[in-house]
């Protein structure tokens, strides 16, 4: 068994995680605004950088320049004073030499003595550049000792120094001018662009607000477009979603009311069909068993005829109960389904129309089916083709009525089809007071067949047929699917 090692490692990604939390806790607007500033340090840092380069670069070249002057200086100012004692020419070369930029310069004479002015100029000692600035920039000094020579001799030496620090002051001032102006300029366009975002992610905020209020199943919830076109086409996408979750809910409490109608109306007719069918079987059952008991309590012998005749009756109502009975099981459920095959079950249901409407040709053509798909795939394909004939017969006075019924192995889909040349459908099919039963009622309707088939993925399709109408439905079939041959109770 292998053992995880102790040590801080939890730790450390607790606190990585910690730390991605806080940045994402970040509202948009505030993570926006510190992106564009990490943006303006990096810039900052590349520009400070630049002018540190550049910087080191001239004051290199001021030094060189201040060195080349000074010799210069030097030759002219011997040149000019020949005629002067060397003391002189000394003294006037320390008094020309004095409080130049960028260099130190010291005159001694032939005996190494500094030569110093009765009263020197004096020198700014204190520099503005911080000393870490004048590092970074501050080139390596320099020293030379120039020969100061007259009349073909050695009178002294001039030792000069440079001295950057005066040149450095100009560029920090420089730099320190550029650095407020950005800074200014960055601090503006940072509130320019904190109120920006504040004004362009609104929308977001709005956004937010309406998927709380469709959370909380307030589907009203509507989204003025913003002025940007990426956030307006947002905005009209959760319009139509909204819009569209309010016509489900519709539908939905629709199609609850109509399932709540129809249950009370099948209870209702099974309740007539119990009172006005079972009722009298049931009473002229008991009349003929009165009947009976009196003939078999009577002194004399009873009557052979009557007791037959009234056993007869007695049978004879027992049928009638059958058959209702068979009847309302078969309209609760088919008690056929799922015990013989699913083509069977619609010969059966064909042969029953024709029994109850002899004036209507039925004819059924189901090939390639299997024994059955499943409890819910063979009663809905039952229950459409039963409602389909039906409305074709009430509502569409239909002569001829043609089922068919396969399964396309190629597509794993089952299909059905049913045409009849009644009066077709309504004026105002499609529209949306229509689009529910199509201008059908009775049995479950078109909505119900609908709502079934697409249940089950499929497809539903009513359209007319000049003359009549046709009904497709396509119920997609789930290719490792096993034959269903266990049998059903029938309730």
């Amino acid at each position: 068994m292998t053992l995880s090692p102790p040590g801080p490692a939890p730790v450390e990604t607790a606190r990585g995680a910690s730390r991605r939390l806080t940045w994402a806790a970040l509202p948009t607007r505030a993570r926006l605004v510190v992106l564009v500033l990490a943006i303006d340090l990096l810039a900052a840092l590349v520009s400070f950088s630049l002018i540190v380069v550049n910087a080191r670069s001239a004051v290199e070249v001021e030094m060189k320049a201040a060195l080349a002057n000074i010799e210069l200086i030097v030759s002219d100012t011997i040149g000019l004073a020949q005629s002067d004692s060397p003391a002189r020419l000394l003294q006037t070369l320390e008094l020309r030499v004095q409080g130049l930029r960028h260099v130190r310069v010291a005159v001694f004479d032939a005996e190494g003595r500094k030569v110093a002015l009765a009263t020197p100029r004096p020198r700014r000692e204190t520099h503005l550049a911080p000393r870490w600035f004048a590092d970074l920039i501050a080139p390596t000094p320099q020293r030379d000792d120039l020969p100061i020579v007259a009349q073909e001799q050695r009178i002294g030496t001039a030792l000069i120094t440079t001295e950057p620090l005066d040149e450095i002051d100009e560029v920090w001032g420089y730099t320190v001018s550029l650095s407020l102006a950005s800074l200014c300029l960055n601090l503006g366009l940072l509130g320019a662009l904190y109120l920006a975002f504040g004004r362009v992610l609104a929308p977001l905020t709005q956004l937010a607000d309406g998927l709380t209020q469709l959370e909380r199943h307030d589907y009203t919830a509507r989204l003025d477009p913003p002025a940007s076109r990426e956030l307006a086409v947002i905005a009209e996408r959760f319009n139509s979603v909204a819009g569209a979750l309010a016509e489900a809910r519709a539908a939905n409490g629709r199609l609850n009311r109509q399932l709540l109608t129809a249950q009370d109306d099948e209870r209702r007719r099974t309740a007539l069909e119990l009172h006005d069918e079972f009722g009298p079987c049931l009473f002229a059952l008991e009349a003929n068993a009165a009947s009976v008991t009196r003939m078999a309590q009577g002194a004399s012998e009873p009557d052979r005829s009557k007791l037959a005749a009234r056993a007869d009756e007695i049978s004879t109502i027992v049928g009638q109960v059958q058959g209702l009975n068979r009847d309302l099981l078969n309209r609760l459920r088919p008690h056929a389904l799922g015990q013989v095959p699913l083509a069977e079950c619609l010969q059966l249901l064909l042969r029953n129309f024709r029994i109850r409407h002899p004036g209507t040709t039925f004819s059924g053509t189901f090939t390639d089916l299997a024994r059955g798909y499943g409890d819910l795939i063979d009663l809905t394909v039952f229950r459409c083709i039963q409602e389909s004939m039906t409305n074709a017969v009430r509502h569409g006075a239909a002569r001829t009525v043609t089922v068919e019924a396969s399964e396309r192995a190629a597509a794993d889909e089952l299909h059905l089809v049913i045409r009849d040349d009644g009066a077709g459908l309504p004026a105002d099919h499609g529209t949306p007071s229509a689009s529910l039963d199509g201008g059908f009622r009775g049995g479950m309707g078109l909505s119900g067949m609908r709502e079934r088939v697409e249940a089950l993925s499929g497809t539903f399709r009513l359209d007319n047929a000049a003359p009549g109408t046709v009904v497709r439905i396509a119920i997609p079939l789930d290719p490792e699917r096993a034959e269903d041959t266990s049998p059903i109770v029938s309730v």
